[in-house]
């Protein structure tokens, strides 16, 4: 879990730096606040496009190999993302990062299901998808700083940003190579006798109407349901991710390395909601009224950080409540699909759900830099999430009358 904790820290790092690049970049190489919305919206054309097939090729050849091969071209693209030099290299740069992260995520979530039973896998999923708040704690302190490497070597902090921030991505996935196993049964750490009690275990799950077929697991209707659910709160997850320090910026109270502070504050306190938040359902409450809460906890902030847009701070600790309902409603959402999706049906059903889920992270910067553009304010692009993470709260209540126990 470790190991894999930092793989996602630095996934979410290398995605969303942008977002401080930005500060720098924009001006550096001629993006309007539409380009740069599209340009960090087009990580997921790539990304969503070669989900399935990168978590059929897992399946096959299994996490070990695969995962490394991931992490290695998506940390060498990141890197090479200092060398793009107006929208047209922005924007095919973008796409192939996401070409390069495709089925990182969904890969991890079959690889955790193939691990722990269900009575563990909240708190695990938790501890694995903690790192995305805290991806943004580091990140914007760190990215802050790099900024500041301006003129070093001749290259701009922006540049430096990319360059150092996304190469150890790549020694990360070569050292999995040696770290990972591909399952319980392949592990030298286990006893025999372990081995047994976990393949029991996860043998013994009790699992609602399960799905085995991927032909099946694409056109069930809670996997539907469940796609539209992370499309909705990813919308407003990637909208205030890649916009958040642009929005800080606005109020020029601060500088860059103070926007990266504030920004990783609000992470952090998303980090702890998200760790007792995991707790809490784990003790045996309904991981589906949970996800609702949690949506609809994201989009009562939203509207707070508008509604006192005039005001930093109070502003700031809306944003801060929103962010702590996104991240409360991924830790949830990914211990709901395991428990009737399993084998080939777990690897594409699980790639499916988060292709078609993840556009959102293309329409969610998109819609912000557009709105932004277009009524020069935050506040549109922040109302519009809010209707988004309240569509995913509707949804996500729905799957009580189909996913029973939940």
């Amino acid at each position: 879990m470790p190991i894999l904790t930092i793989s996602y820290i630095l996934n979410y790092l290398d995605r969303t730096n942008v977002s401080f690049a930005a500060l720098t970049m924009n001006e550096a190489i001629g993006l309007t606040a539409t380009q740069f919305g599209l340009g960090a919206g087009i990580f997921f054309a790539g990304y969503c496009l070669l989900e399935i097939p990168s978590n059929l090729v897992l399946y096959r050849v299994g996490a070990r190999i695969w995962i490394s091969r991931i992490m290695i071209t998506w940390g060498l693209v990141s890197a090479a993302t200092a060398l793009v030099v107006g929208p047209t290299s922005f924007y095919f740069m973008r796409a192939l990062l996401g070409a390069a992260e495709a089925g990182f995520f969904p890969g991890i979530a079959f690889y955790l299901a193939t691990w722990f039973p269900a009575e563990y896998r909240t708190r695990i999923t938790a501890w694995f998808m903690v790192a995305i708040p805290i991806s943004a704690v580091i990140g914007g302190p760190l990215s802050g700083l790099l900024l500041k490497m301006d003129g070093i070597a001749g290259l701009a902090g922006w540049q430096w940003l990319f360059i150092i921030e996304g190469l150890p991505a790549a020694f990360v996935g070569l050292s999995l190579l040696w770290l990972m196993s591909d399952n319980p049964e392949n592990t030298a750490w286990l006893t025999e006798e372990e081995k047994r009690i976990v393949r029991n275990r996860l043998a013994a799950e009790q699992r609602p109407r399960e799905v085995n077929k991927l032909s099946k697991a694409v056109v069930d209707i809670r996997v539907l349901i469940l796609a539209g659910i992370q499309f909705g709160f990813l919308v407003g997850s990637y909208g205030i991710l890649n916009f958040m320090p642009q929005i800080l910026d606005t109020s020029g109270q601060l500088t860059d390395v103070q926007i990266g502070f504030v920004t990783s504050a609000c992470f952090l306190v998303a980090s702890i909601g998200m760790i007792l938040w995991a707790g809490w359902v784990d003790r045996g409450h309904s991981r589906i009224t949970n996800l609702t809460v949690a949506c609809a906890v994201s989009g009562v902030g939203f509207l707070g950080a508008v509604a006192f847009a005039n005001n930093l701070w109070v502003s700031v600790i809306w944003m801060a409540v929103a962010v702590t309902g996104i991240n409360g409603a991924r830790f949830i959402f990914w211990t709901i699909p395991p428990r009737f999706l399993t084998g080939v049906a777990a690897a594409g059903g699980l790639a499916f759900i988060n292709s078609i889920g993840t556009s959102g992270g293309f329409v969610g910067p998109t819609i912000m830099g557009w709105l932004t553009d277009l009524t020069g304010s935050f506040s549109a692009g922040l109302l519009a999430m809010s209707g988004f993470l309240f569509a995913s709260a509707i949804l996500a209540w729905s799957l009580h009358r189909f996913v029973p126990g939940e």
